[in-house]
Order: structure tokens, then C-alpha cells, then sequence
């Protein structure tokens, strides 16, 4: 690879996507808590573009509208840079970062203050081309494989407990023995 193809290509991107088709889009530095814009994310996380975009319009989060503008500008980038058709489009990944966390204070009672954590989110969104899924017949076969191992599994499991329960004497039943024999010696004496 010449220096000119390893500049044309952001080590950003190869981390991404690597030599899939698609585009991605960054907003950092957002004011919103990581955890409340993970709340958002997950609901776009594998949706068409667009019903990704219908669901974040209506969504009653604040976060909502940072995202919307984050999946609607990858899907720009798609169609931009990589010349891909915005329907075929899916949100592949869609992830959320901390970034750096404000630290305020508040003055309390009797003197003291406390410290205010003011957090700070990286919202990273990548778009891919929908991919056509083969039929999956081999998963099956495999699946049913395991389903009789896991049959057999058990029955063996319980044969070997039978096989340890007949070597041990039972401990319960022994100590009521003892016990009811020294109740008789009582009462005898």
C-alpha cells in the first residue's frame, strides 16, 4: 500500500468497517449522560435507516435528537462518499463513549458543597448496506445434534447419581435410628 492510499484511508474508518462498504458519522462531546444516550441508541441499534429515523423523531427522549442528527448525517455520508442508495441502508453499529465529565459544585447544608458531575457522551453511528441472508439450513442440522446430546446428557447425569446414591448410606435415616435408640434407652432406664 502506497502513502497516498494509506492517507486516503482514516485509520478511524478501517477500525469501523474495514473494506466493507458503508459510512459513519461522530458527534462528540454532547451533553447528555453516556447511559441516557445508550437508551436511545439501542433502539435504532440494526434498523433501516429510515425507520431508524421515524422512531427517534417520536421518541420522547432528549437524546433522541442528538442521535437523529447523528444516524441521518452517516446516512448522507453513505450516500455522499460511497454513493450507496439511502433504502438499502442499515444501522450496523451504533455505539456510545463517554467523553470527558464537567466537574461543577453545589453549595449544601452547613457549609459544605458537593461536587455536580456534568457527563459528556461520543455518539458514534455506522450505516451498511443491507445484507441478503442465505437460507439457514445447516444451523439446523447442527442444532438438532445438540438437542439429542443434551437429551442424553441428563438420563447420564441421573444414572450416575443412582450409582453414588447406593454407595452412600443415607445419612438422615441413620441419625433418626440413633436417635429414636436413644429415646428408648430413656424410657428403660
Amino acid at each position: 500500500m502506497s502513502v497516498q492510499e494509506r492517507r486516503a484511508v482514516s485509520a478511524r474508518r478501517e477500525g469501523l468497517l474495514g473494506d466493507e462498504p458503508g459510512a459513519f458519522a461522530v458527534a462528540r462531546f454532547v451533553r447528555v449522560t453516556p447511559m441516557k444516550a445508550r437508551r436511545v441508541v439501542d433502539l435504532v441499534r440494526g434498523l433501516g435507516v429510515d425507520d431508524a429515523l421515524a422512531t427517534l423523531k417520536f421518541a420522547p427522549q432528549a437524546a433522541a435528537a442528538t442521535v437523529y442528527k447523528v444516524v441521518d448525517s452517516a446516512a448522507a455520508n453513505a450516500e455522499g462518499t460511497e454513493h450507496l442508495s439511502r433504502a438499502d441502508l442499515v444501522v450496523a453499529k451504533a455505539y456510545v463513549d463517554e467523553g470527558p465529565t464537567l466537574k461543577r459544585h453545589r453549595p449544601r447544608a452547613q457549609g459544605r458543597a458537593t461536587r455536580i458531575d456534568k457527563r459528556t457522551s461520543h455518539i458514534t453511528v455506522v450505516v451498511a448496506p443491507r445484507v441478503e441472508e442465505e437460507p439457514a439450513e445447516k444451523p439446523a442440522k447442527k442444532s438438532a445434534k445438540k438437542a439429542d446430546t443434551a437429551k442424553k446428557a441428563p438420563a447420564k447425569k441421573a444414572a450416575a447419581d443412582k450409582a453414588e446414591a447406593a454407595d452412600k448410606p443415607a445419612k438422615k435415616a441413620t441419625a433418626k435410628k440413633t436417635a429414636a435408640k436413644k429415646t428408648a434407652e430413656k424410657k428403660e432406664s
